[in-house]
């Protein structure tokens, strides 16, 4: 693990997106909110939220971070693209660029694992950091592909 003790305290902020690509019916069945297993979003948004949380436990050298917030908003992009995004805010020495990515992917695995059994051909795919502040190596922001 990199030493960070001698790094400065300042605010710091990560966002990052996954998609969750399925078949439009089951997308249908996620917003009239008929998955056998229950309300998909809101699961997802705990296991996210938890996941954020939990990051330093899954990802050997990350550190742990006490977070100040942390968010999961999901949109649709046409009938079978979900877009979940999460964001996450701390006060530390070092980034919390992991917990977001952590946050997005395990929001976006939870809904794959409560509609497997309606669409087993669901791709989770692009996942990325969308932006961070604070730190050493200061802000980004991704530029969007077009």
């Amino acid at each position: 693990m990199v030493d960070v003790s001698e790094k400065a305290v300042t605010r710091r902020t990560a966002a990052a997106r996954s998609r969750l690509r399925m078949k439009s019916s089951t997308m249908e069945q996620i917003r009239s909110g008929r998955v056998g297993k229950g309300d998909v979003l809101s699961v997802a948004q705990v296991a996210g939220i938890m996941a954020a949380k939990k990051t330093s436990d899954l990802i050997p050298m990350c550190h742990p971070i006490p977070l100040r917030g942390s968010d999961i908003r999901f949109y649709e992009e046409g009938e079978e693209v979900l877009v979940i995004e999460a964001s996450v805010k701390t006060d530390n020495v070092t980034g919390v660029e992991m917990e977001a990515l952590t946050a997005a992917s395990v929001a976006a695995l939870t809904v794959y694992d409560m509609c497997k059994s309606v669409d087993k051909e669901m791709v989770v795919e692009q996942t990325c950091l969308l932006s961070k502040t604070g730190g050493k190596s200061g802000d980004f922001v991704r530029k969007e592909e077009g």
